[in-house]
């Protein structure tokens, strides 16, 4: 028996694609910044990259500085940072088993946990946490530009005090960047602020960066002028992102990053040759400017 059309029209149709908007996050805006060519091989081929030890290290100490945070505010003291340790060695083991090949003995893997221990007290050295209760650990943030671009990204921390205003704080395992180079360290941070201010209507009064590796501590007060550039800039990287794929023209930057990138082979300034470049549309968005107004250890936490 034919089905009749009242029947037909009762089927629910099928769901059509979701669309997803183009979105940029601090980290693949810093590697289109740092050289165009890794950002294709992250982004576009999504090429593979060995986990390391430094960047291991890294995802396990700030998930001990998260969870550090869930203990009563007088056991938040370095004894108890030092035995969150191992367990959370234990867990990103569980989740990738293959980390445990980043050391050839017990002894070598020994040491690197003692160095993340030395982190920690780093941190303490910093800030005493049984006098903080932050509003937000690991807080994924995302917003729509007027462009229709979209932002987000994962802030470690963000402190509230009792008038409101917002502290966004963010762990660095390395040493602090030398004199002149502070402004490209805070780029995140200006990145994390105007999202949370075209979010909350409210610019963050203090952008924090803890550098456990040197125990130092970078501080700044942005405005609103601060974040509608660090928006033009954004909306700049974006539009030259946009170019870079309608013409398939991902030039190298070569730099001292070099020496740790795991792409050296496919790369033209050291003799090798890209892979095919897959066909894929140009992230357009609409023309308005600014003025117009987690994840894997050896993965960054603020890509989604």
């Amino acid at each position: 028996m034919s089905t009749d059309v009242t029947e037909a029209a009762a089927e629910p149709a099928e769901a059509a694609p979701e669309v997803r908007p183009p979105s940029l996050s601090p980290s693949r805006a810093s590697d289109f910044m740092t050289c165009p060519l890794l950002y294709r091989f992250r982004v576009i081929d999504r090429l593979p990259e060995r986990p390391s030890p430094a960047a291991t290290r890294g995802t396990m100490v700030h998930a001990v500085l998260e969870r550090l945070f869930d203990l009563p505010a007088v056991e938040r003291v370095p004894a108890q940072a030092h035995a969150m340790i191992a367990p959370e060695w234990e867990r990103l083991l569980e989740a990738e088993p293959e980390l445990a090949a980043l050391f050839d003995d017990d002894e070598g893997r020994d040491e690197w946990l003692t160095s993340a221990a030395g982190l920690l007290d780093s941190y303490f050295a910093l800030e005493d946490p049984t006098l903080l209760e932050p509003a937000e650990r690991e807080l994924f943030v995302e917003c729509d530009l007027d462009s229709g671009l979209r932002l987000r990204g994962y802030v470690d921390r963000l402190d509230q005090a009792p008038d409101g205003a917002l502290r966004v704080v963010d762990y660095k395992t390395g040493r602090a960047p030398r004199e002149g180079f502070e402004a490209k360290a805070m780029f995140q941070m200006r990145f994390y602020a105007l999202v949370l201010w075209r979010l909350r209507g409210e610019v963050p009064r203090l952008l924090q960066l803890l550098y456990l590796g040197s125990g130092e501590v970078l501080r700044y007060e942005p405005d609103e002028a601060d974040l509608r550039a660090t928006e033009r800039k954004v909306l700049a990287l974006w539009d030259a992102i946009a170019l870079a794929t309608e013409r398939g023209d991902w030039r190298p930057s070569p730099s001292k990053l070099c020496d740790w990138c795991d792409h050296q082979a496919l790369c033209p300034a050291f003799g090798g040759t890209p892979p095919e470049l897959p066909v894929l549309p140009v992230p357009a968005v609409p023309q308005a400017r600014a003025g117009d107004e987690r994840p894997s250890p050896h993965t960054p936490r603020d890509e989604v």
